[in-house]
């Protein structure tokens, strides 16, 4: 190993003991810690008790009967226990912690997240440390410090992001296959919003990535089907259900709500997506949603475009990836905790930023702004400096200056998409001198 490479781990070392400190040591001071996984942990209990977690309610009463804390009306908790949004094929997935009492079904839901995001961000570090080992060491711990949120919420996604980049590593390194299929079709039927890009790419990329994202497609059906079917016998109008939460949930004033009469929304981007900033201009879901679609949709058209007419290499992987992977974010309902995929920015980032010359400076800059823009530190700290401005939005200045203040992550996003699917789009040929690709990769 080179100095470089070392010093570069000795990053991601000192970054991951911060998070499982910080992280852990959060957790146990808060009371009301691991709320996301306390909603998806007594839906699955109803389900193996044949009690329809999708009826309002039902996780609550249980939670309730099993002797849980009472929840007052304002905690952020109760809309978890009352309204099951999740997909069926996520729960068949908790099963094993569901059937452990809490308190040893929490403490392993925490040792799996933190492992898994650790080893993902260990091998994102791999993909980007043959161009610049210290810059991807230093970007990847700095992401993970600012992921604690992960540990102290207990959402599914820091599982499920953590697969993505594992199946990432797996498709280019090409070592541990059947692991990449199994773990993005495991992320893609519990979030498909999160790791549906990334299938895309590799269906559009051609070659063996396509075979890959088609294997990936029937495994994911395959995981799917029973997990269907189990939800289906307990829970026959869970369609219609889970319709009516989502509706419930994202509703004016609502906790998944966009707009600004989301209480929550009126501090620094607590929803990252693009709607979040459409509705500062109309606050109504039929004209901030396809104006988020459009807009989104045309650069997903090119970037589209570009990938099934450009010449396989690693490179284009890094660009690919870093160019959609903020797109992801903005396309759909989001939180900060999923924009931990930004991780697979760094391999792009460390490539150009090793090839010299002001556009590495500006991917230096790019992803280093969309890592912290998302962090939870430096969101926690915008918090603090914007609470109690109250800008008037009725005209046009007072609402840029509202996207400027509350609205900054998304904000970041789109300028970072936007900079990479440039850089990806004007590259006709895209060396890759730190890496060696093997003919057989695409054929």
């Amino acid at each position: 190993m080179t100095r470089g490479r070392l010093d570069g781990l000795y990053f991601l070392i000192l970054g991951s003991l911060l998070f499982v400190l910080i992280g852990t040591y959060l957790d146990s001071m808060n009371s009301g810690a691991m709320g996301d996984f306390k909603g998806i942990y007594y839906d699955t209990r109803c389900l193996l008790q044949h009690i329809d977690p999708y009826k309002q309610g039902e996780p609550l009463r249980l939670y309730l009967a099993e002797g849980g804390d009472p929840i007052s009306p304002t905690d952020g908790l109760l809309p978890n226990m009352k309204l099951a949004t999740n997909l069926p094929t996520t729960y068949i997935y908790v099963v094993p912690f569901a059937l452990l009492p809490w308190g040893s079904a929490h403490l392993l839901w925490l040792i799996v997240t933190a492992g898994s995001f650790i080893f993902a961000a260990f091998l994102a570090w791999d993909l980007g440390a043959g161009y610049a080992p210290v810059l991807s060491g230093a970007l990847i711990a700095f992401c993970v410090v600012n992921s604690v949120n992960l540990l102290l919420c207990g959402n599914i996604a820091g599982i499920v992001i953590s697969l993505c980049i594992i199946a990432v590593w797996c498709f280019v390194k090409r070592r541990f296959v059947p692991a990449g299929i199994l773990c993005l079709a495991v992320s893609l039927a519990i979030k498909p919003h999160d790791a549906g890009l990334i299938w895309l790419y590799f269906l559009l990329a051609g070659g063996i990535y396509r075979k890959r994202a088609l294997q990936t497609l029937a495994v994911t059906a395959a995981l799917c089907l029973p997990a269907v079917l189990w939800v289906s016998q307990v829970a026959p109008h869970w369609m219609q259900e889970q319709h009516s939460n989502l509706t419930a949930m994202s509703g004016h004033g609502a906790l998944n709500d966009p707009g600004i009469e989301n209480s929550s929304m009126k501090s620094a981007s607590e929803i990252i997506d693009l709607q979040s900033v459409a509705s500062v201009f109309r606050d109504e879901a039929r004209i901030y949603n396809p104006a988020s679609y459009l807009f989104c949709g045309a650069l997903l058209i090119a970037w589209s475009v570009r990938t099934v007419r450009s010449r396989p290499s690693a490179a284009r992987d890094w660009l690919a990836l870093a160019a959609i992977m903020p797109l992801t974010l903005l396309v759909t309902y989001h939180r900060p905790y999923d924009s931990k995929l930004l991780l697979l920015t760094v391999p792009a980032c460390a490539m150009l930023w090793a090839e010299g010359g002001l556009m590495g400076s500006f991917a230096l800059l790019a992803s280093t702004a969309a890592i912290a823009m998302t962090g939870d530190f430096p969101l926690g700290i915008l918090l603090v400096f914007t609470k109690g401005i109250e800008p008037e939005i009725t005209a046009l200045f007072g609402k840029l200056l509202y996207i400027l203040l509350f609205r900054t992550a998304p904000l970041i996003l789109v300028a970072v998409c936007i900079f990479y699917l440039w850089v990806y789009l004007r590259r006709r040929s895209i060396p890759a001198p730190h890496l060696d690709v093997e003919a057989e990769h695409f054929h």
